[in-house]
């Protein structure tokens, strides 16, 4: 048998599963199978054989050979929920933050979202292209494989269209599997009334985004000082009819009710979860909605974390997303979720690796084909610098651990 790549000596396989499994939840969130001493064959983008290293066969030929000694190999990361698309930095308000000002302060004073749709609707399409392709490149070298990525910093039919059009793009030319979200309902743009703004998006915005096809889901950011629960489900549903799934933001500042609307609009996700209480995860526990939470957003903020460890102890399935944008969350270092989930919300190592791929990727309705090293999935896998253990991935969370990215079964290299 002749492979395109075979990966050697590898210390450990983690997450190999011989067949596409469900959300891990409960319990088996906590299961991670791992394969030590093993190979690992790829051919034609896809996973083609794995084993230990004492089943290879004698008579193996490869194109390319990788020695991955006292390395793991993990499955790409699945990033479900970020807003990668953006135009410029706020550095700015980070220094507010320091010196006491809130969320909530920020985005009254113009700042927060407005001021993000403010720099994109000043950027020309190519140069929101080429500034998003770079944090592009940087998510696939932290170990990112596939990735939700949002609009919401147009606030405009026209910029709307065109940040989702730049995160079709990056899909293309880029070996990340990109999905998309048509999120017009962000925040309300400066000097226009909310109930216009809410019919601009539903008589105007997503028949747009449907003609164009530009967008696999619809989300709403729920919550005070932005769109009721009500608004959100009128939103969502009218989505719906345009074929995008819904998936909400929902009560990361106070209990909004996004948690509620989700689970009656049957939301793929709900997103953020710092303020959910005893109502919401009975709620969730009897729904197939996935919980998902955003570590760095709350790590930025100064936030409370999700109850995640009462969550897990509840039965529910948790995922882990980054949140990547450039005002609550700049960072879509999926390791360093990873780590955050463990410390900050005593998630163990297994736990939050399963969080950041299988469930992900259930998130993203991928699972036939990504979030686990499993025959005949696409071959999205990076491999480690010299490890002792899976836990000193979150353990060293300062470090860059990737040393190799594979991604569609292909090596990828480093931009400059």
């Amino acid at each position: 048998m002749a492979w395109d790549i075979l990966i050697l000596n590898c210390k450990g396989l983690v997450q190999v599963r011989e067949k596409v499994s469900l959300p891990r939840k409960g319990v088996a969130l906590g299961e991670l199978p791992i394969l030590d001493n093993a190979y690992l064959a790829i051919t034609d983008g896809k996973f083609a054989t794995y084993g230990a290293m004492h089943d290879l066969p004698a008579n193996y030929q490869a194109t390319t050979i990788i020695d991955a000694s006292n390395r793991f190999v993990f499955p790409s990361f699945v990033d479900s929920h970020t807003h990668l698309v953006f135009a410029a930095s706020r550095e700015e308000e980070f220094v507010m933050k320091i010196k006491g000002a809130t969320y909530e302060q920020i985005a009254a004073s113009g700042g927060g979202i407005l001021n993000s749709a403010k720099k994109l609707q000043q950027t020309s399409e190519e140069e929101l292209f080429e500034r998003s392709l770079i944090r592009a490149h940087e998510i696939i070298q932290s170990g990112t494989g596939a990735v939700e990525i949002k609009s919401g910093y147009g606030l405009t039919t026209k910029d709307e269209l065109k940040m989702l059009r730049v995160a079709r793009r990056i899909g293309k030319e880029t070996g990340l599997t990109v999905l998309t979200t048509f999120l017009g309902a962000h925040a309300v743009p400066k000097n226009m009334k909310k109930e216009d703004y809410i019919e601009q998006i539903l008589q105007e915005m997503i028949p747009a985004v449907a003609e164009e096809k530009l967008a696999d889901y619809i989300d709403v950011f729920c919550e005070q000082g932005f769109f009721t629960a009500d608004e959100t489900e009128r939103i969502v549903e009218h989505g719906k009819r345009f074929g995008m799934k819904p998936r909400i933001h929902a009560n990361q500042l106070h209990r909004s009710g996004g948690v509620q609307v989700g689970i009656k609009t049957k939301a793929l996700s709900v997103d953020h979860l710092e303020n959910i209480g005893d109502e919401e995860i009975e709620l969730l526990r009897e729904s197939t909605v996935m919980p998902t939470a955003l570590p760095g957003a709350a790590f930025f903020l100064g936030l409370p974390f999700p109850p995640v460890r009462k969550m897990i102890d509840a039965g529910l399935p948790i995922a882990i997303a980054s949140d990547y944008n450039p005002g609550s969350a700049p960072s879509g270092n999926m390791s360093l979720m990873i780590a955050l989930a463990c410390i900050k919300m005593k998630m163990t190592p297994e736990e939050a690796i399963n969080a950041a791929t299988l469930n992900t990727a259930c998130a993203l309705e991928l699972e036939q084909t990504h979030g686990s090293i499993t025959l005949g999935k696409v071959a999205n896998v990076f491999i480690t610098k010299p490890m002792s253990s899976v836990a000193f991935l979150p353990y060293a969370f300062g470090s860059n651990l990737v040393e190799t990215v594979i991604l569609n079964g292909s090596l990828v290299t480093p931009k400059a």
